[in-house]
């Protein structure tokens, strides 16, 4: 599959004609530093005991993934919500399943530790023996589709809405939604902020959401800015519709958008 040069001249007319003028004081690195400033004073309690942030401990390499594939103005945004512990909490990079991440992204670096580990969620960046289900699937989906990454983020990008994993003392995940009001609240309005800019910064004509949390987030913090916001089903196994063929449900619901994928 390739993009012709008249579709990526239609792309970037699109991108031009949208209604907010793109940041010029910030960049990506600087959104990201202000989310993490914001992060840092907020405290999660019961039933949460650790809090992951790959934004810290594994900020070489989302710096990598973001110089390689996030200079110049996208058309779609995929949204997710949060990391998953084989995925971005390995990586550092959003439904970052590690094969792929390293073989197809082409990237490999750096992975720390966060400062208060889970013993049942270790993190072992590129060594963890792990594979994340909804990272392969959604990573995969774009390099069977696309063959290489160049063509996939000729027009894509693929953002994470929250940085922050968050974990019970079982070892058992808590998605932002199902925290306690009082924190859910200051997380959602520093996540809105970062991911305004974000949009602001990259220009792009759709977001979609993975899943319903991401598109309903996506609807909160860009009310007002000129973008197409839609949603597309979660990868994720415990989802029994992913499970029925994800790639080909998905294809479906981006072209019924009107979004063009060849």
């Amino acid at each position: 599959m390739t993009c012709s040069c008249k579709r990526e001249a239609d792309i970037h007319d699109k991108i031009s004609k949208n209604s907010y003028p793109r940041l010029i004081f910030m960049n990506l690195h600087d959104i990201n530093d202000g989310l993490l400033r914001d992060l840092k004073t907020l405290r999660f309690g019961d039933p949460v005991t650790h809090v992951y942030n790959p934004l810290e401990y594994a900020r070489e390499s989302y710096n990598r993934y973001i110089e390689l594939y996030a200079d110049r103005p996208k058309e779609i945004i995929l949204l997710g919500m949060n990391p998953g512990p084989w995925g971005m909490a390995q990586t550092g990079i959003p439904f970052g399943e590690i094969t792929l991440v390293k073989e197809w992204l082409r990237i490999y670096a750096h992975v720390g530790i966060p400062p208060q580990m889970h013993p049942k969620r270790p993190v072992q960046g590129f060594s963890c023996p792990r594979s994340e289900v909804s990272g392969r699937r959604l990573w995969g989906w774009a390099r069977d589709r696309f063959w290489t990454p160049d063509r996939f983020f000729n027009r894509f990008f693929v953002l994470n809405y929250c940085p922050l994993m968050f974990m019970e003392e079982s070892g058992r995940n808590r998605t932002p939604n199902n925290l306690e009001k009082e924190v859910q609240k200051p997380l959602l309005t520093s996540c809105d902020t970062a991911l305004r800019r974000t949009i602001q910064w990259l220009q792009p004509r759709y977001v979609l959401g993975v899943g319903v949390f991401a598109e309903t987030r996506a609807h909160a913090a860009l009310s007002g800015i000129d973008v197409v916001i839609g949603r597309i089903t979660h990868p994720s196994p415990a989802n029994p519709k992913a499970n029925r063929g994800w790639s080909t449900l998905v294809e479906k619901e981006i072209t019924a958008m009107g979004i063009q994928l060849s």
